[in-house]
């Protein structure tokens, strides 16, 4: 009898060991995909930037979402097994989704990159979460507490240290030219959708709201890009615009959205949004190696405010935590 009892707790600690094992496994699996997004993230700096001056606006953002659209879809169908089917209120939400965060923010983000340097544009795009607080604030009566009032001024600054390349008095003689004010746009595009996204969420899932959002976003692309000549000039598109579309449209897009997402579900939004935190410091690092992008020193200095902004922003207070 005390064999058969010593045997079967040697099989429960075992089984125990065993399952703890494997959650830890998972879990560092997850954290590895949120490492991972956000280089992937950090790279679609350097590949907009890549092909910019190789094809239009329109065009490039609309092959962007298209190859997304169709990823994004087939995760869905995974995940759910079929596509869910959208109200009237929803069907509005969505369009303003897509409108927002993929038509205009990708037409802001590739006529940007034609004059602006990735690691530049990277940390002015950084900022959302710093314009994003300040808007709720202001729209939607959120509370701002101390913290987050220090953690956007830091944002704030790092932007206009990176700008101004390290002089923020040139921006008041028009230092700043067309690209930085098309990759402020983009900031502005996301803030709206980060907005619209907070009532859009309390109706959907996040994987089904970012799928419907892209595939109405590519819709609304389509005819500007065709009016641009995408029809005509898709045999005449380079390799190096090809690759740089597919690593937006399935890395810098699906995969990453897919992947943020299966980390918010795990830990939380607070603690995956850390991992954003990355962003810049892998777009600079990428486009210092890929594209030979200078690192002076306003950008360094830039790209500690920012990202010290960013996390500071994005940190919960001791209470939420």
């Amino acid at each position: 009898m005390r064999l058969r009892k010593q045997k079967g707790v040697q099989v429960k600690v075992a089984a125990s060991f065993e399952k703890s094992f494997e959650n830890s496994t998972q879990r560092l699996w997850l954290y590895a995909k949120l490492v991972l997004t956000a280089i992937l993230w950090g790279g679609t700096f350097v590949a907009g930037r890549s092909i910019a001056n190789q094809i239009d606006p329109f065009s490039a953002a609309f092959l962007r979402f298209m190859i997304a659209s169709l990823f994004l879809a087939a995760f869905v169908w995974h995940s759910y097994g079929k596509i869910p089917l959208l109200d009237k209120k929803d069907l509005l939400l969505v369009l303003l989704l897509g409108l927002s965060g993929v038509f205009a923010y990708n037409v802001f983000f590739f006529s940007g990159l034609k004059t602006v340097a990735a690691s530049r544009a990277s940390l002015i795009i950084a900022t959302n979460p710093a314009f994003i607080a300040l808007f709720s604030c202001w729209l939607l009566q959120e509370r701002l507490n101390r913290l987050k009032i220090f953690g956007i001024c830091l944002s704030m600054s790092g932007a206009v240290v990176v700008i101004s390349h390290g002089n923020p008095f040139a921006l008041l003689d028009g230092g700043m030219g067309w690209g930085e004010l098309y990759i402020f746009g983009c900031v502005l595009s996301w803030v709206l959708y980060s907005l619209i996204g907070k009532s859009a969420m309390t109706r959907l899932t996040p994987l089904v709201a970012v799928t419907y959002s892209c595939i109405i976003g590519a819709g609304c692309l389509f005819p500007p890009a065709c009016a641009r000549g995408l029809c005509l000039h898709l045999g005449d598109y380079s390799l190096v615009v090809w690759v740089g579309v597919l690593y937006l449209g399935f890395f810098g897009s699906a995969l990453g959205f897919f992947w943020y997402y299966e980390g918010i579900r795990a830990f939380g939004a607070s603690r995956a949004g850390v991992f954003i935190n990355i962003v810049p410091v892998s777009a600079i690092l990428l486009a210092h190696l890929i594209l030979k992008e200078a690192l002076d020193g306003s950008l360094m200095i830039g790209a500690l405010l920012v990202i010290a902004g960013v996390y500071y922003t994005n940190r919960p207070a001791r209470r939420e935590s």
